[in-house]
């Protein structure tokens, strides 16, 4: 096999992040919290402060925006938390919230950008993010292919369309099933099926020129 079509098959595999089932821990927190207690519902947004930022970090490529909607996320979560009726996983209800959260955000940003009469990028700014490894490489050429991967993967996934965009990122950055990222997006699984083919197939002509070496 190729090195740089191994390499992008391990990166997926690498990156995943797999949500956990509600525990009793934090159902007690979820129920405290239902009752106005803060205290709980600050420990609470500790259990996933962490992924929901990864979260709107996949979804929206710039490390800048994420911050800036996982502040609006949280609010919302404080706000509708007395609407969780336990009826599925907390991390279900709470990723609903967070993708239709960044979806409204991306298209908040485009319709400022678009009416923007002078809105250039700085000259250190680019349009999108990039995927990283947090962890340093040792080897100086991996390092290498690391970022320059991260870059095409982060290019790519940005031209998704939103609902394609979120169902490839659910998949396969949190690990979740299809009938998991059905319940997050409020559809049938056949149509996450058919978003998740579409995205596959769009993900693959993006990074055919990686696979093969010939950037």
């Amino acid at each position: 096999m190729p090195k740089r079509k191994r390499f992008v098959q391990t990166f997926f595999t690498r990156h995943c992040l797999f949500h956990q089932a509600m525990t009793e821990t934090e159902e007690r927190l979820i129920r405290r919290a239902q009752q106005g207690n803060l205290a709980a519902f600050e420990q609470l947004v500790a259990l996933h402060d962490r992924q929901v930022l990864k979260l709107a970090f996949h979804l929206l490529s710039r490390r800048e925006d994420a911050e800036d909607v996982y502040q609006e996320i949280f609010v919302l979560v404080f706000r509708k938390i007395g609407t969780f009726r336990f009826e599925s996983e907390f991390s279900t209800w709470l990723y609903r919230i967070v993708v239709n959260a960044c979806i409204n955000y991306r298209k908040k940003r485009s319709r400022e950008r678009f009416y923007s009469l002078e809105s250039p990028l700085a000259e250190d700014e680019e349009p999108e993010g990039r995927y990283q490894i947090a962890a340093p490489e040792v080897d100086p050429e991996r390092a290498a292919m690391n970022r320059e991967l991260g870059q095409k993967i982060s290019e790519a996934i940005a031209s998704l369309s939103e609902q394609q965009r979120a169902v490839f990122v659910l998949r396969h950055f949190h690990g979740h099933k299809l009938q998991d990222i059905a319940a997050i997006l409020s559809c049938a699984e056949g149509t996450v099926k058919n978003y998740l083919f579409r995205a596959t197939q769009h993900m693959q002509q993006k990074l055919r020129a990686y696979h093969e070496g010939s950037l």
